[in-house]
């Protein structure tokens, strides 16, 4: 299993409401136990045959993704944020048209965006009708949940 694939496990874990989750797969099994909300969230990779991997914990991945993150400002009018942790495309494919526009309308309920996630592409739609003031994300960039994405007005 990837790095990539298992920051985004612990990721998806931390933002919910589950207490444990475990993937096996061909190479190997993971195990993500949140023990509870104050406490970093502990990876054990359990391989058979194999030496043991070391314990990689949230606390020890929070100084990158803080760093890679920088706060966003306050945005006038209504902000469309991110459902998932995941990827951002503004299209459905890279010579495609995008979604959505700066200045475009939109209607609530109409595709905006698509977030990628654990190779499941997923359609945003706005939750909102109105015009497109911002796009907040860039392309093919990695999101957060909650994180902003597009400003209607």
């Amino acid at each position: 299993m990837d790095l990539r694939k298992l920051k985004t496990l612990i990721d998806l874990v931390s933002e919910s409401n589950i207490s444990e989750l475990e993937i096996t797969e061909a190479d190997g099994k993971v195990r993500i136990v949140k023990s509870d909300p104050a406490a970093a969230i502990a990876v054990q990779p359990v391989y058979a045959a194999a030496p043991a991997m070391p314990v990689v914990t949230a606390a020890a991945a929070a100084p990158v993704a803080a760093a890679a993150a920088p706060a966003a400002p306050v945005e006038t009018g209504h902000v469309v944020k991110s459902p998932m942790v995941g990827t951002f495309y503004r299209a459905s494919s890279p010579n495609a048209k995008p979604f959505a526009d700066i200045g475009q309308q939109v209607k609530e309920g109409e595709a905006i965006c698509i977030i990628e996630a654990m190779k499941i592409m997923n359609e945003i739609e706005a939750d909102k009708s109105g015009t497109i003031t911002k796009i907040l994300a860039e392309n093919g960039q990695a999101v957060e949940f909650g994180q902003p994405l597009f400003v209607i007005e």
